[in-house]
């Protein structure tokens, strides 16, 4: 077992080194040589410089928990025939969401660009973006029905997206038919129940997860439709990670707790405002789409008030394709305790965290070695001038980018939480239970991305796989000059190797972003198991799943016949 002597280390090794870029806590300066092309195909008329705004002048804005609805008020009922394993699982909450167009306060000096004054153009969940927050835990499964609210495509006054949905509960445990598969979209005026069994992966509580998000996922469109406002948090706990720095259960690991006050997500996405405050995107750029204001929670470079004490932040990469590196701007510790929504064995002490577009990292900032009255910064230190991916470079001095502002004030109560010396350990690796091996090389041809040299086609499977079957995947950039953060639905996967390395640092966990530079591959174990259906493998830089770097693959039963019960219909 660790101890803190040993995570402190750790975070002084850390510290002495060149952070990665891509896949591991830290890496010799000589990764610095992969480079992605140092010219984008930016365009004044298709991505004009944003209006300046003031940064540090908005609060943050913390989404509300999801708050449940009676059953008896969905009508028409669920059918359960449209749900694997529905019985099994009867949820006991019940969520609505409706989808609409509207306005968004990113900023007032931007808001005050539009005619209206108000805000800029934005797709909402129950009226905000981000939408509010579900707060779910194990043992209770729930059901959360989505109605497309949107105006048809015709009278839509967003320039970009298409009025379709399709919501991915990134990376859930979920039936094929919940997981907001892209081809699963509906359109205004329909809508969707997407159930959540909340059980853990193979009844192994090794395998919980702790920080999700959801998002837009329409086939083609889930850049611009998660661009233009579909994304949102979600946190499960148990019994271990319960959410309550106070719990009086000696298994409970009394994190920094209360979602809202010391638990707090924070869902980064970089975007691009036109003259009237409003959203713009440049269609015609299939290797990335970047912005010029990191917004936090949609607000553009906001504000938030702390007390002198420990605070969990869920961070995510939202997207649409810029990678991050963030640190404190006056390069103090913070303690990550999770990747990708999944707890680590330990902590590790860290001075900037790397993401990729739906990396999550969880971490812990101690703010007690500040004053009342001070201030610090979060910057970005990864430069990236087009949307392939990072130049290798870290930007110093004033060239960081601001991301967000911390301000210290009075202590309100005593901090009772912890950073414990062992977090959640990691389900064992039976390597006797692989049945196959296969590779998914990312390239790009003919303007458009191609995984194992195809380009997206819903009909094709790319692979079978038996239920309750282990396989090894090899993931492979075949590129020189781009990143690919690689995502798989449904289940996590484990490292094994990563450029023939074992894992260390923030890889030793599990995961569902595989964040690839120039020329990495990674090799990693996965279990298949609980459900049966289709599912996506994609880049995760959005723009290119979009533009064809997409495939499907899909569980079969291992010995043929129906699942469970049998009357699963879709």
């Amino acid at each position: 077992m660790a101890t803190r002597r040993d995570v402190l280390k750790a975070g002084a090794m850390a510290a002495a080194s060149t952070p990665a870029i891509f896949g591991g806590l830290a890496l010799p300066r000589a990764a610095h040589a992969q480079l992605c092309r140092l010219e984008g195909i930016r365009s004044p008329l298709t991505e004009p410089d944003s209006p300046p705004v003031t940064p540090y002048t908005t609060p943050l804005y913390i989404p509300p928990p999801m708050r449940p609805v009676s059953a008896a008020s969905l009508t028409p009922a669920p059918n359960p025939n449209r749900h694997q394993r529905f019985d099994e699982f009867r949820p006991v909450k019940h969520y609505v969401q409706r989808i609409t167009e509207g306005l968004w306060n990113y900023h007032p000096q931007l808001s005050a660009l539009n005619p209206t004054g108000f805000g800029s153009l934005a797709w909402l969940w129950n009226g905000a973006s981000p939408g509010e927050t579900l707060i779910a835990r194990y043992g209770e499964p729930l059901l959360i029905r989505r109605y497309n609210d949107l105006p048809p495509t015709e009278r839509t006054q967003m320039p970009i997206g298409l009025p379709y949905i399709s919501t991915h509960l990134h990376n859930s445990h979920s039936a094929s038919e919940s997981d907001g598969n892209p081809m699963d979209f509906f359109g205004p005026g329909e809508f969707w129940d997407y159930h959540h069994p909340m059980m853990y992966a193979r009844n192994d509580p090794r395998e919980a997860l702790a920080s999700l998000w959801y998002h837009d996922h329409m086939a083609d469109f889930t850049a611009t439709n998660v661009y233009a406002g579909l994304s949102g948090m979600a946190i499960f706990y148990d019994e271990l990670d319960s959410g309550n720095e106070n719990d009086r259960n000696p298994h409970a690991l009394r994190l920094p707790g209360t979602y809202g006050k010391y638990d707090i997500y924070l869902i980064l996405h970089d975007v691009r405002f036109d003259q009237f405050g409003n959203p713009t995107y440049n269609l015609f750029d299939t290797d990335g789409h970047l912005g010029d204001h990191i917004t936090v929670n949609r607000k553009v470079t906001p504000y938030l008030e702390v007390e002198p004490r420990k605070y969990r932040f869920r961070i995510v990469d939202g997207g649409p394709s810029r990678l991050y590196e963030l640190a404190l701007a006056d390069n103090s510790e913070m303690f990550v305790i999770a990747g990708d929504g999944n707890l680590l064995e330990e902590p590790v002490g860290v001075t900037s965290i790397v993401l990729g577009p739906a990396n999550r990292q969880d971490v812990i900032i101690d703010f007690s070695r500040y004053r009342v009255g001070d201030s610090i910064n979060m910057v970005n230190l990864m430069e990236q001038t087009n949307g392939q991916g990072p130049t290798g470079r870290r930007l110093e001095g004033p060239n960081r980018m601001p991301v967000m502002q911390f301000r210290i004030k009075p202590l309100e109560r005593p901090d009772n939480s912890r950073i414990p010396d062992f977090l959640r350990a990691l389900p064992p690796i039976n390597l006797d239970e692989v049945v196959a091996e296969r590779e998914w090389i990312f390239d790009h041809d003919m303007g458009l991305w191609t995984i194992n040299h195809h380009f997206f086609d819903p009909t094709r499977v790319d692979a079978s796989i038996r239920q309750g079957t282990a396989e090894i995947w090899t993931f492979r950039n075949a590129g020189s000059s781009w990143a690919h953060p690689v995502h798989v639905h449904f289940e996590e996967f484990q490292v094994l190797e990563w450029n023939g390395r074992p894992p260390t640092g923030v890889l030793r966990s599990r995961k569902d972003v595989a964040t690839l530079g120039p020329n990495d591959s990674a090799r990693v174990f996965y279990r298949f198991d609980d459900f049966l259906g289709r599912y996506p493998i994609h880049c995760h830089n959005n723009v290119h799943e979009d533009n064809a770097m997409m495939g499907r693959w899909d569980i079969v039963p291992k010995h043929g016949g129906d699942h469970g019960g049998g009357k699963w219909h879709r």
